[in-house]
């Protein structure tokens, strides 16, 4: 699914220094893999995370996702993103406005103005195997932190993607609902087969995942 060689990113600084974050990392993710990426805090996790969700480019090396090359010109990568690629990150980024059956069918919008039936069906069957069918027809302003994180996570995955990337998904969460959503991440990977490549600092958080790799240094080790 993910074959990474030779990934390098650097930052400039503010002395007009790059400041290299990422220095060579190769990793390969099987399909339907769950595979946890820890680390301290500014070892490049989320860049690394950003360069396989095509969001960041990387400055040398090359990426393939499911066989296609990521890294020439020409690859439209807005679309592999809505199509391909779903994202949870630590801030929800849930629309305030929209209830919560519609905060999930957000991105089925990118290329219709309305979710089909077999989209809001499907919305459903997210909702019901997430826990939050109850909560279709609130807003965001009423969820806990878990509702919102679990309403994240069915929008991330409204659109089928091949891979799911999950930005310390636990991070603003307590302890229990920490577990609770990382218990669930576990259930979307085998239910579902969602490949999913997480990146998170917790120990505990990471556990649940089928391998942990390491990266430090700005590489993987």
């Amino acid at each position: 699914m993910i074959q990474l060689s030779g990934i390098t990113k650097a930052f400039p600084d503010g002395e007009r220094r790059q400041n290299a974050v990422l220095r060579g990392v190769t990793m390969m993710v099987s399909k339907g893999d769950f595979v946890a990426i820890e680390g301290a805090s500014g070892s490049g996790k989320t860049t690394l995370l950003s360069i396989v969700g095509t969001l960041t480019r990387p400055d040398a090396g090359t990426y393939l996702l499911d066989g296609k090359v990521m890294l020439t010109a020409g690859v439209d990568h807005s679309t592999i993103r809505n199509k391909y690629i779903g994202f949870v990150f630590q801030n929800h980024c849930l629309m305030p406005q929209l209830c919560v059956l519609d905060n999930i069918l957000l991105p089925t919008l990118a290329h219709s103005a309305k979710a089909t039936a077999q989209q809001t069906a499907y919305a459903h069957h997210l909702m019901d195997i997430t826990g939050i069918a109850a909560l279709a027809h609130q807003h965001p302003a009423t969820l806990s932190g878990g509702e919102a994180s679990r309403t994240a996570l069915c929008r991330a995955l409204i659109m089928k993607p091949l891979l799911l990337l999950a930005d310390e998904p636990t991070g603003q969460l307590d302890a229990q609902n920490a577990t609770n959503i990382a218990s669930l991440l576990t259930k979307i990977n085998k239910q579902l087969g969602t490949t999913i490549v997480m990146v998170t600092h917790s120990k505990e958080t990471a556990a649940v995942a089928n391998r942990i790799l390491t990266l430090k240094d700005g590489r993987i080790v």
